[in-house]
């Protein structure tokens, strides 16, 4: 079973990265184009480490409205609005 282990992880992170790279934002891809991305994460361990070192996009803050800002999500019953509407 301790032979199977690095097999089953570098399976399962080839895995990841080949779904990784094809669900990511054409737009936020690093690099290369998207396509070729894909192609290079084709290779098992090379390719999966190139895709996270150099190709997969860069997590960023969610977008926030003008009227949102400062706010957080408040739950029904604390929410005053939502209160005076019963």
């Amino acid at each position: 079973m301790a032979r199977l282990l690095p097999v089953i992880v570098i399976l399962a992170a080839w895995l990841y990265a080949m779904v990784d790279c094809a669900m990511a934002d054409r737009a936020a891809v690093r690099g290369l184009s998207k396509t070729s991305w894909f192609l290079i994460t084709i290779l098992p361990i090379i390719g999966t480490l190139l895709w996270f070192i150099f190709g997969r996009p860069r997590r960023t803050a969610p977008p926030t409205s003008g009227s949102t800002r400062g706010r957080r999500p408040v739950a029904p019953d604390d929410d005053p609005d939502f209160l005076r509407g019963l």
